[in-house]
């Protein structure tokens, strides 16, 4: 297998496991938040860094959200994978930052700004299925900076709720 297949991004993704990796991530965060223990913001920066490699695949959490809890929920609802990328993308970005104002230039106040940022819009992901990367994706997109090529099923409401082996959208792994 060539890493161009091993670095495939989920589309069409499961936002029930979107939704439970949220919840993982406020969990994580906000422990990190509550202990001061700065070295857990590297942790989440690299759970975001896999699943923006590869979905789930690569992510102890992705895998656990999407094998194990998200069946819990019953059928899947599956929504463009190409936003849930940008949103995880966005993750990354914060959680990084977080991590470096922390270990690296001892500015905790600036690391715990980032992530309680995170933990507020990842609970909105988890709670009530808002998405905020998703939205700023959809916003990008009408402003024309994201190609309307990226997320066909973006753009066509009838593809969101279809059928994905009909469609012949890859499931994750």
């Amino acid at each position: 297998m060539s890493v161009s297949q091993l670095l495939v991004f989920p589309n069409p993704v499961n936002e029930k496991a979107a939704r439970v990796v949220a919840a993982g991530v406020v969990v994580l965060a906000g422990l990190t938040l509550v202990t001061q223990w700065w070295w857990l913001s590297v942790v989440l920066a690299a759970g975001f860094a896999t699943r923006v490699a590869g979905g789930p695949r690569f992510s102890p959490l992705g895998r656990l959200a999407v094998h194990v809890v998200a069946p819990w929920f019953g059928r899947p609802r599956w929504v463009p994978g190409p936003p849930k990328r940008f949103a995880q993308t966005v993750g990354l970005v914060t959680s990084t930052a977080a991590a470096l104002s922390a270990l690296a230039f001892g500015a905790t106040t600036a690391a715990s700004v980032l992530l309680g940022v995170l933990v507020v819009f990842a609970t909105l992901e988890a709670a009530v299925g808002f998405c905020a990367g998703c939205w700023a994706f959809g916003q990008l997109m009408r402003l024309g900076v994201i190609p309307e090529e990226t997320c066909a099923a973006c753009n066509d409401l009838s593809l969101r709720r279809g059928d994905p082996e009909r469609e012949g959208a890859t499931q994750p792994a």
